[in-house]
């Protein structure tokens, strides 16, 4: 199993959607970003790529690359998952706090998760979703994403193995020889 950790936040900007959990929110604002600014996924995107040790979001799809203006978040929510999937893991849950003064979640909650569960290939109910306003934080014109993801590993995992020379270092060996590896003395 790997747990990762995500977090993302944008600010509150006049004239473009709001977008959380890939559902576009009634709002009379949007979140900045170079991409769509979905802070829900973005922080799910991270947690995934941090699971596995990747290169975050931000290193697979800089913002200084024209291409990823105002790209759809799920593009790399997809990148994410196929490197958790080629590293022989697959997500198990989900669990994720949004800060925000609004619009509510609440209304909207049911969406989010269904949505989110849908691009994550996982059931309704492995989704944890709960919002929070900013009270004395002073994030009044800011949505903040916190995630956190369990992944469990794959029968089917394309891991590659490490070399025989590590094995030695690590004291074991594969193949009809597993085991570990016993100091053998001479006589």
């Amino acid at each position: 199993m790997r747990i990762g950790y995500g977090f993302d936040s944008h600010e509150f900007r006049a004239g473009i959607p709001l977008k959380i959990g890939g559902v576009e929110l009634p709002h009379d604002k949007g979140l900045g970003g170079h991409s769509d600014g979905d802070v829900l996924l973005h922080a799910i995107t991270d947690a995934l790529l941090g699971a596995i040790a990747a290169p975050d979001i931000g290193v697979l799809f800089p913002p200084s690359d024209p291409k990823w203006k105002g790209a759809d978040s799920a593009v790399f929510l997809r990148e994410a998952l196929d490197r958790v999937a080629r590293s022989g893991y697959r997500v198990s849950n989900i669990d994720s706090s949004l800060i925000l003064a609004a619009p509510k979640i609440g209304p909207h909650s049911a969406d989010i998760r269904g949505r989110v569960a849908k691009l994550l290939g996982i059931d309704c109910s492995c989704v944890g979703l709960k919002a929070k306003t900013p009270e004395g934080l002073n994030l009044e014109n800011a949505a903040v994403a916190h995630v956190v993801v369990l992944l469990e590993q794959t029968s089917l995992s394309t891991k590659i193995p490490a070399s025989p020379k590590v094995r030695e270092k690590r004291g074991t060996r594969t193949g009809n020889n597993a085991g570990p590896i016993k100091n053998k003395k001479k006589r």
